[in-house]
This record gives structure tokens, C-alpha cells and sequence, in this order.
């Protein structure tokens, strides 16, 4: 069969998918090393927020192959994919499983570490919104879920490694280049997204960026008034 070359990922999604993998390093490592740098992991955090946030947006108004309701996997997909029968483009169900799972696992962190309390150094911008106790939990919950997350993220690793050497598949390709080489004339190339779409999650995205640093926490009191000493 002729082979040819179809879009499978958009810009957007390139962009989403390798800014998220240097932020998560910047943000283990300056989280690591705590100290001075923690104020620099809570802004990584932030930035971690937005990114996020868009990836859900995008997940529903971009290009075809980004989109949920096309890559999450039913029961018939997994059977299909098991069975050597899934001939799509775009994730495949294992590989949708770990997406999915790796978007949980991102945004528990972020949430927790916006109410997070290490009664040392750093307190997130969203603390005031729970109790001290709950801030606590979620503090070691935060930092039990760093190796939940480093454990996942080498899982992922390895899958596209075992593609390149034993499938001759290379995964880290089409999310360099956008596209991929196939023979298979049914499959087509990734539609929609788009400059309205994209303008409107990078909105959603900073709205939840300005909520997430306190954007919405009620003013605090203002301070008692001074009165003069009675001399």
C-alpha cells in the first residue's frame, strides 16, 4: 500500500505535552531540594495549574485525535488493542489508561499543593480555604504522591522504549513532528482545534492559573484600629 504522511497531534498538544514533562522535573527537583527554592516549586505549581487546566479544555474542543471522547477506552477497544485487532492512530488503550492516570495523578498534586502547609516555609495559596488538619493530610498525601507519579512516569517511559525496540514503532516522533507515516488509506489526518478553540483554553487556563494563586480567597480582615496610648 501507498504510504503517506497524516496529522495526528496539533501544535497545542506538542506544546502541552513537553512543557508538562519540563515543568514536572523542574517541579520534583525544587521541590527535592526545598529550601530557597520552594517559592519557585509553588510558582512551578501554578504554571503545572494552567497547564492542566488547558489539556482538559483541549480535551473537548481540539483536534480529533486529543480529544477524550475519541481516545478513552471502552471495553471493546481493550479487547480489540489485546487481540492485535486496534489499528487507530492516536492512543492506544494501554497508552490511554496511562494518560488518564497521569492527568489524576497531576491534578491530586496540584490540588493538594495548593492547601498545602509544611509549617516551615511554604503555604499555598489556597490554604485559608480548609483546616489546619486537612492542610496537613493533604501535605503528606502531596508528597506521597511524588513517587506515584515518578512510578507512573517510568511505566510511560518504558512502554515507549519497548515500542521503538521490539514494535519498530517510534512513539516520540509524532509528538516532535505532528505526524506520522501509515499505509492504511481509512485512517485520516486530526481535524478541528484551531485559533478560536486555542484562544479559549489558554483563557480558561489563565482564569484557573489567577483562582488557583488565591484569586478568589475572600480579602482578609482589616487590621484592629490603633488607638493612642493613655499617657
Amino acid at each position: 500500500m501507498e504510504k503517506r504522511r497524516v496529522k495526528v497531534w496539533d501544535v497545542p498538544t506538542i506544546l502541552f505535552h513537553w512543557l508538562l514533562v519540563l515543568l514536572t522535573i523542574a517541579a520534583f527537583v525544587t521541590g527535592f531540594l526545598g529550601g530557597s527554592l520552594i517559592d519557585t516549586h509553588g510558582q512551578i505549581g501554578l504554571a503545572i495549574a494552567g497547564l492542566l487546566a488547558f489539556r482538559l479544555v483541549w480535551g473537548v474542543i481540539g483536534s480529533t485525535y486529543v480529544r477524550f471522547v475519541q481516545f478513552v477506552p471502552g471495553p471493546a477497544r481493550v479487547i480489540a488493542y489485546l487481540r492485535g485487532q486496534w489499528h487507530e492512530l492516536g492512543h492506544n488503550p494501554l497508552g490511554a489508561f496511562s494518560v488518564l492516570g497521569l492527568l489524576t495523578l497531576m491534578l491530586f498534586q496540584v490540588a493538594s499543593g495548593l492547601v498545602s502547609d509544611d509549617n516551615i516555609a511554604f503555604t499555598g495559596p489556597l490554604k485559608a480555604l480548609v483546616s489546619q488538619s486537612t492542610a496537613d493530610r493533604l501535605t503528606g498525601l502531596h508528597l506521597l504522591n511524588v513517587w506515584l507519579i515518578v512510578g507512573l512516569v517510568s511505566l510511560h517511559t518504558l512502554s515507549i522504549i519497548f515500542y521503538a525496540v521490539v514494535k519498530k514503532n517510534n512513539l516520540v516522533s509524532p509528538m516532535l513532528t505532528g505526524h506520522k507515516t501509515v499505509d492504511d488509506p481509512s485512517l485520516e489526518s486530526a481535524r478541528g482545534g484551531g485559533w478560536l478553540p486555542f484562544v479559549l483554553a489558554v483563557l480558561i487556563a489563565a482564569g484557573v492559573v489567577w483562582a488557583a494563586n488565591g484569586g478568589l480567597n475572600p480579602a482578609p480582615p482589616p487590621p484592629p484600629p490603633q488607638t493612642a496610648p493613655a499617657w
